[in-house]
């Protein structure tokens, strides 16, 4: 399970990856704010290296039972990705594609550990990922927002 000092360390990671692609990218502000460049479709491109996502493959492969756990993404984390059966799973819906593909393509690799994610996404293809990683980043986003919290 994380730590705090691991989610701080995770948080402050994100935000610098955050900050470089948006300094490298002219076109930051509307991906950001369109739908479809967070879901990985209408002709951008992911920062994971990955193919364009799929939603509606991505929906089917969240739902689906792993062959490594015999669980889904869904039995964890939530129909659309907010309801984590567990406070410290992480809620995916809404959250930024790029991000949850390179989470993916982390645990797949082995550089990044959890009991149950790893051998999940050790079977996903590239295109798996892209796949959920679309569908996920097109749910409703509700995730917290920390702005303000001390």
């Amino acid at each position: 399970m994380p730590n705090a000092k691991h989610a701080q360390r995770l948080a402050i990671a994100l935000l610098a990856a955050i900050a470089l692609s948006a300094c490298s990218n002219p076109n930051a502000e509307s991906a950001a704010t369109d739908p479809g460049h967070a879901s990985g479709e209408h002709g951008s491109s992911s920062s994971a290296g990955l193919p364009h996502g799929r939603i509606a493959n991505g929906e089917l492969l969240a739902k689906a039972k792993g062959k490594a756990t015999g669980q889904s993404c869904v039995d964890c984390h939530g129909a659309a990705g907010n309801a984590p059966i567990d406070g410290t799973y992480p809620k995916l819906g809404g959250q930024y594609a790029d991000y949850l593909a390179h989470a993916l393509q982390a645990y797949r690799s082995g550089d990044r550990q959890h009991a149950l994610m790893s051998p999940q996404a050790g079977t996903l293809s590239d295109q798996d990922i892209s796949d959920l990683a679309a569908y996920f980043g097109s749910q409703e986003r509700k995730l917290r927002d920390l702005h303000g919290v001390h």
